[in-house]
């Protein structure tokens, strides 16, 4: 059955008009952003600071630039740090260009507010996330490497060699490998992790050995403390017995008396020991 024409549903025509209407729709959000903040920073400025007015403009204006901190720590995302703490730290960085802005200078809001963004989250880096201190030309050259290596990977749909990484940033290979070490002082490894692929231990338990004299020092020192409740005497008999490792006949030619009594004061010193350590414990 034929549908009168009059009667057809009518589509409407495509035209560039509605393609461009889409595109410009990023752009009219960037453009009523930068109007709101005009506004914001030309009323925060008849304001009293600390005010409850002055609280809430504030706090405004910090709404209304937040997608400019979250488009700074983007930049940051193969960090391997959380995004949620990269943008509070952003957000630190926008506060701070919020407080010194000064509209009357004719340099809009972001242009200002950029840089001390990005340097905040990059003091953060430097100060809080990297465990083991690199030099700065390194950690610049790192940043190249990184993001050379993200772009080959995408263009070769895997992961770029050494040599690929050096050619593409016209340095040598032994920088690049320097560079990919001082990444990874972001992290530390536990020393308690154990090996990939190796199948060993943790490191912790392959450093260091067991001292086998590490045992007698509880037992020294417990002597020491009985040592000095007994006679002088007896006590130097027993420091030449087994600490200068002289015999008794030596000790009673040291003492001028007979061996049979240098015998009996170590039997009656090894006694008060024995009872004086059944004491203690």
């Amino acid at each position: 059955m034929n549908v009168p024409a009059s009667t057809a549903p009518q589509v409407p025509p495509q035209n560039d008009t509605t393609e461009a209407a889409a595109r410009s729709k990023p752009q009219s959000r960037g453009a009523d952003t930068r109007a709101l903040t005009q506004v914001l920073f030309a009323e925060l400025k008849t304001l009293e600071p600390g005010s409850p007015e002055y609280s809430r403009v504030r706090g405004a204006l910090i709404e209304a630039n937040l997608p400019l901190v979250r488009y700074a720590a983007a930049r940051f995302r193969s960090r391997n740090e959380p995004m949620e703490d990269v943008v509070q730290v952003g957000t630190i960085g926008l506060i701070n260009a919020i407080d010194r802005f000064d509209p009357d200078r004719g340099v809009q809001f972001p242009t200002f507010a950029m840089p001390t963004v990005v340097g905040e989250i990059k003091r953060y880096f430097r100060d809080n996330v990297r465990t083991v201190h690199v030099p700065r030309r390194l950690h610049e050259l790192w940043v190249q490497v990184s993001g050379a290596t993200e772009d080959l990977t995408t263009a070769h749909g895997r992961s770029p060699t050494t040599a690929e990484i050096a050619e593409r940033l016209k340095i040598s290979e032994d920088e690049v490998n320097a560079c990919i070490e001082a990444g990874r002082s972001y992290h530390a490894t536990s020393l308690e992790a154990a090996q990939e692929g190796d199948g060993l231990p943790g490191l912790l338990d392959r450093l260091g050995y067991e001292d086998p004299a590490l045992a007698g020092v509880e037992h020294r020192d417990l002597v020491r403390h009985l040592l000095v409740q007994l006679p002088e005497r007896e006590q130097r008999i027993l420091m030449l017995r087994y600490y200068s490792n002289l015999t008794q006949s030596q000790i009673s030619q040291e003492l001028g008396v007979s061996q049979m009594h240098v015998s009996r004061l170590l039997a009656r010193s090894f006694a008060r020991l024995r009872s004086a350590n059944r004491i203690e414990a």
